[in-house]
Formats: C-alpha cells, sequence, structure tokens
C-alpha cells in the first residue's frame, strides 16, 4: 500500500511576508514585529521565517528594500512626468517626508541605520544603494531645471547633498514627533529653502515685479517734477 503523501507547507511568497511585516509596523508600531508573530500572520513558524530570512536584522531591511521599490516606482512616475522641474522636485520632496509620526517606512529607515553600526559589509552597500538612488534622481532633477532656466546654477550633486540633508533631518523630527516639526511645517521649511536658493523666478513673476516697479516709477515722478518747480 502506497503510504499517504505527507503535505508540504508551502512558504507564502516573499512579498506578502514583507508586506505584513510593515503592515505590523504601521498598525502596532516596530515592537510589535517579532518572529513569531509574523508567522503567525502569514502561517508560518519563527523557524521558516529564520530559515529564510537568517535574522531579524536582514527580514528589517528586506522590508525596507521592499518598501523603497514601491517608493521607488512612484518616484519615477513622478519624475517622468511632463512637467516644470520645479513641479517635480515638489513632488520629490513631499513624497521624501514622511506622512506624519510613527509614519512605517521612516521607522523602518531609523530602526535599520540604527541596527547598521554592525552590519557586515553587504547590508551596508544595500543600505547606500537605497540612498543612492534618491540622490541619483535628485541630481539628474537638478540638473535638468538647470538647464531650462528654472533654477539657479548650483552643483548638482553639492545642492542634492545639502538638500537630503535637510529632508532626512526634518524628516526625523516628524517621525519622532518633536514638537514644532509637523509635516506641513517640514515642507513649508524646504518650500522657503527652495526658494531662496534655488528657484529662479519664472517669466509671468519677472512679468508681474516689472509692472510693480514700473508703476513705483510712475509714482515717483510727480513728485519729481513737483521738487523741480519748488526749486525754480
Amino acid at each position: 500500500m502506497t503510504p499517504p503523501t505527507r503535505r508540504r507547507n508551502i512558504a507564502p511568497p516573499r512579498e506578502s511576508v514583507l508586506a505584513a511585516a510593515m503592515a505590523t509596523i504601521a498598525e502596532h508600531g516596530l515592537d510589535a514585529l517579532t518572529m513569531a508573530g509574523l508567522g503567525r500572520d502569514v502561517g508560518m513558524s519563527s523557524g521558516h521565517l529564520l530559515y529564510y530570512f537568517g535574522t531579524k536584522d536582514e527580514l528589517l531591511l528586506r522590508t525596507l528594500e521592499w518598501s523603497e521599490g514601491r517608493l521607488g516606482t512612484e518616484r519615477a512616475a513622478l519624475l517622468a512626468r511632463q512637467a516644470p522641474a520645479a513641479e517635480r522636485l515638489t513632488g520629490y520632496v513631499e513624497l521624501y517626508v514622511p506622512d506624519g509620526p510613527r509614519d512605517p517606512h521612516w521607522t523602518l529607515w531609523l530602526e535599520v541605520w540604527n541596527r547598521s553600526a554592525g552590519a557586515a559589509e553587504s547590508a551596508r552597500a544595500r543600505q547606500s544603494a537605497i540612498e543612492g538612488a534618491w540622490h541619483r534622481d535628485l541630481v539628474a532633477l537638478l540638473a535638468e531645471g538647470i538647464s531650462h532656466g528654472e533654477f539657479r546654477r548650483v552643483d548638482p550633486d553639492r545642492f542634492a547633498v545639502r538638500l537630503r540633508a535637510l529632508l532626512d533631518g526634518l524628516s526625523v523630527h516628524v517621525t519622532v514627533a518633536l514638537p514644532g516639526t509637523s509635516r506641513h511645517q517640514s515642507l513649508a521649511h524646504v518650500s522657503e529653502f527652495l526658494a531662496d536658493s534655488l528657484l529662479l523666478p519664472t517669466r509671468v513673476e519677472r512679468g508681474r515685479e516689472g509692472e510693480t516697479q514700473g508703476r513705483e516709477e510712475l509714482r515717483e515722478q510727480p513728485q519729481r517734477r513737483d521738487s523741480r518747480t519748488q526749486g525754480s
């Protein structure tokens, strides 16, 4: 008699495990993400998860890479739009800054980087690749805006480093709910910085400035004539 075939536990797709991990972070916070709990959510034992990921650090990094992949797709679509570079830069900034306190992606990002001090070089290289993608896209966008006369003639790479440092700092503040640094306030700070250091006036704005200056000069002319008349 042929023995009955034993059913094998088929692991769920890797993406569903990573999506479940991110959902746990979003709903319950990073502390609630455990191998045992995640295993229950996806129908696997914690031993199976360790077999696939090796360590919790690797699970966190894979989840971050998965989340970044989704953001990368959204960012690529945003930057490919037929719109002025300044408008797309605003979209880039809005995509970069977290939605609010305990934003799951930024919460995970902070945890992965916090653990990176003792991580292997291969893991640190993967983290750097995430940062590099954001940086390259920003440099390309800045160079395009400069060539089209929308941005001042800054060094795109150096300016990208400074802008992303500002974005990172404000984003950390938003994620940890530092008073006075909401998403809205952070976006306002970035908008002011870009207006002061990067954006050139549009043709419409230049035209309005010229009209204003012309009206001021016309108002001054009678005063000049009066002063000449009085002096004669």
